[in-house]
């Protein structure tokens, strides 16, 4: 079940939110707790004793590491969990390059990888960290930790919350948070099947293409990373949004990365949950940046190699994390300054920069032969009918994309509500215009040009 479907808005949401507004307060979290458990079951019933297991044993080892061998019981954890993660995502990775490397013939397994296990492997791991560095205190009510992991609205593609910043036992309901709710999930709806998904069909066509031309390839990548943009921080404003409905507050995880000036920037804007996760729990602990240079530009390569192993068990993933680490370093070391200094120029070069990376996390074969079409154009002509046709078809979508990229929109309409007629105004036009979006996304989604979104690969 996928937030952008007919039956999890109109039936599933509206089933689930009025038996959790009926059940009295301390009893909610067992509703939700169901409610979250049927919605896993519904897109992944194979793996719910994996994610009751799972819960269950980090629930147990945090209670131990808080009472006593704090240590050897947090070793016992993160094995736990990151060797269950490695077993469904990497094993058969792991065995393939074997294969490769010394000319076996090992056989492969049969593995599917579980529903949302990259995110509630690192939301088990925080917690038994934070318990460990006595951050928080461990839970003692199971079905409250339980819920911290499964709750549906950041279960699949998070944000990664972590158990300190999630306030399951004083929930914050209210009308007002409900009404935003409700707003932030509808603009997160439109984002994703009227923008993101129609962007889809434009990278098929461009794909697709008999003759590539160094337009297309150049269209397609941007494409690409807006696409990916407005998919994922889609999610997360509808996740953010069935947060406030319940009234637990989410945290943001995207902050308008493409409009920002520097790589270094756009990283900590771009989901926010799993950069500030990695530099909390990995980057910090092996030294930071207070060990020297040397040492920092080291702990970067780290960092962004297993970021980009998290996104998959794949050499294009570990070539896109490297990418960025080579880029962080040196801009870093070079740039960031100049940068500063002349923002315009700096979002120019991140974004090319961007989308040149994002080449690696699109494509698994044939990288270097993209790379040289598109810088030189050898073997294809600059552009033809066919890329100009698209071009011009998808060019208003184009436009509109670039637009909700950026904090335009946004920026405008809160001047407005800062003027007191212009209030009034957006107050009687903003439900108009929701309610629109609402009906627009549902044809979207009844006319079938709705994709499940693309980090639940993750």
């Amino acid at each position: 079940m996928i937030f952008s479907s007919i039956y999890f808005i109109y039936y599933f949401l509206i089933i689930f939110l009025i038996l959790y507004f009926i059940t009295p307060k301390k009893y909610k979290n067992y509703t939700l707790l169901l409610g979250s458990l049927f919605f896993y079951f519904y897109g992944d019933s194979k793996y719910i004793v994996l994610l009751l297991i799972s819960s269950l044993v980090n629930y147990i080892l945090g209670r131990l590491i808080s009472k006593k061998n704090k240590k050897l019981f947090l070793i016992i954890g993160l094995i736990f969990n990151f060797g269950l993660l490695f077993y469904f995502k990497y094993f058969n990775f792991f065995l393939s390059n074997i294969n490769s490397l010394f000319k076996t013939n090992i056989n492969l397994f049969s593995i599917v990888l579980p529903l949302g296990i990259s995110f509630y492997t690192f939301k088990n791991a925080s917690y038994l960290i934070d318990v460990y560095k006595n951050r928080v205190n461990s839970e003692k009510n199971f079905i409250n930790y339980f819920t911290y992991i499964a709750m549906f609205p950041s279960l699949i593609q998070g944000p990664i919350v972590r158990y300190k910043d999630i306030d399951l036992k004083d929930k914050k309901i209210s009308f007002d948070n409900f009404a935003m709710g409700v707003e932030r999930f509808i603009i997160g709806l439109s984002k994703k099947v009227i923008l993101a998904d129609t962007l889809a069909k434009l990278v098929t066509s461009l794909t697709n293409m008999e003759v590539q031309t160094v337009v297309s390839l150049w269209v397609k990548a941007t494409s690409d990373i807006v696409k990916l943009y407005l998919d994922f921080s889609g999610y997360t404003d509808m996740a953010i949004g069935l947060g406030l409905m319940i009234g637990i507050k989410i945290m943001e995880n995207f902050d308008y990365p493409l409009s920002t000036y520097s790589v270094t920037s756009f990283w900590r804007k771009w989901h926010i949950s799993l950069s500030s996760w990695f530099k909390d729990y990995i980057y910090i602990p092996l030294g930071g940046n207070r060990k020297g240079k040397f040492r920092k530009y080291f702990n970067i390569f780290v960092v962004w190699f297993l970021t980009g192993l998290w996104h998959g068990a794949s050499w294009n993933f570990i070539l896109w994390g490297l990418y960025f680490g080579t880029i962080l370093v040196i801009e870093k070391r070079f740039f960031l300054k100049f940068f500063e200094k002349h923002i315009i120029i700096g979002n120019i070069v991140t974004n090319i920069l961007v989308v040149i990376g994002f080449v690696f996390f699109y494509n698994e074969k044939n990288i270097l032969d993209i790379f040289i079409k598109m810088f030189t154009g050898r073997g294809i002509s600059f552009t033809n009918v066919s890329t100009n046709y698209y071009l011009l078809n998808y060019l208003v979508l184009l436009i509109i994309s670039f637009i909700a990229c950026t904090p335009l929109l946004k920026n405008i309409i809160n001047k407005c509500k800062n003027n007191k007629n212009l209030n009034i105004v957006i107050s009687i036009v903003e439900p108009i215009v929701l309610i629109g979006l609402l009906v627009l996304s549902t044809a979207f989604i009844v006319d079938a040009s709705s994709n499940s979104f693309l980090y639940f690969r993750f």
